[in-house]
């Protein structure tokens, strides 16, 4: 609707308000990424639309560093809303030279500032979820690292007296054990790193932008991963254990055997995937709602 209108009416760039708003400082304002997108790439004046300011003298950028009550990006956890946040008001920063926004606004403060102060509730808020969402991962991969130590130390089928070789070398279950087991122990004690790191984190505003979001992007990855391969190491240890008679139902059987952690995987992949879509994105995705 908006690039109808400037392709029929240009002039109406211009148009403002009652508060002396023009399109630039409402789509900020209203956080609506396409919107800004568009006018960004519209060849016109920028100099006298980019610098407009309203009544109170905020610019695009003060506008962008203010918290509404409404929250267009429907995102689970207050560190992904932080960190959407974050890159609105970067966005729009480095979408605009250092001299066509105003430093101040009337009341002498500037968009940093601004951000600092409304954002203070949502920076403590996004702390404690990431606070107890790494303690209780990093406990989960304490467990796994543990377990994964005991597998990989415990060989099937003992060694042979003669070579010192294990006697199951030659099956190529024996092999697969042996690689998943250190694959679950690697990724394990790396998702516990990650995990400690972020409990160690300082919180401010900068690390919620790309930091503190990678980290537990990396750290759930490290412990889907060494989940897996645990699952995978512990069946192909125990299919040893099984009869020759019974060896044709071991599949069947691992598959049930791992249907917990499948359920596990699906109820997490939701904020697995929202937390990779807001890491990778440049510009928050805004959430629309339609009204039939």
């Amino acid at each position: 609707m908006v690039e109808k209108i400037l392709e029929v009416n240009p002039v109406a760039i211009n148009d403002k308000n009652e508060e002396k708003k023009n399109v630039v400082l409402l789509a900020v304002e209203n956080r609506q990424p396409e919107v800004y997108e568009l006018l960004v790439k519209r060849k016109f004046r920028k100099d006298s639309v980019f610098r407009a300011v309203d009544n109170d003298g905020n610019s695009a950028l003060h506008l962008a560093a203010m918290l509404r009550n409404y929250q267009p990006w429907h995102i689970p956890g207050a560190a992904l809303q932080m960190q959407w946040e974050m890159k609105w008001y970067k966005y729009v920063k480095d979408s605009m030279p250092p001299h066509f926004f105003t430093h101040y606004n009337d009341k002498k403060r500037t968009p940093k500032e601004i951000f600092t102060e409304a954002h203070s509730e949502l920076l403590k808020k996004g702390g404690k979820w990431l606070n107890s969402t790494s303690s209780s991962c990093s406990v989960i991969a304490t467990l796994i690292a543990a377990v994964a130590f005991a597998t990989a130390a415990t060989v099937p089928g003992d060694f042979n007296e003669n070579n010192g070789k294990p006697n199951l070398a030659h099956q190529s279950a024996f092999n697969l054990f042996a690689v998943s087991s250190l694959i679950a122990l690697c990724s394990s004690v790396t998702s516990l790193v990650m995990f400690l790191a972020i409990l160690t984190s300082r919180y401010q505003e900068d690390d919620f932008h790309e930091e503190l979001p990678r980290k537990l992007l990396f750290g759930l990855t490290a412990l889907f991963v060494s989940i897996a391969a645990m699952l995978v190491s512990f069946c192909a240890g125990h299919f040893f254990v099984l009869k020759d008679e019974l060896k044709n139902a071991a599949l069947p059987v691992y598959a049930v055997t791992c249907l917990p952690i499948s359920f596990f995987a699906i109820a997490q992949f939701s904020l697995y995937f929202d937390l990779a879509w807001a890491t990778f994105r440049k510009v928050p995705q805004r959430s629309y709602k339609m009204a039939f």
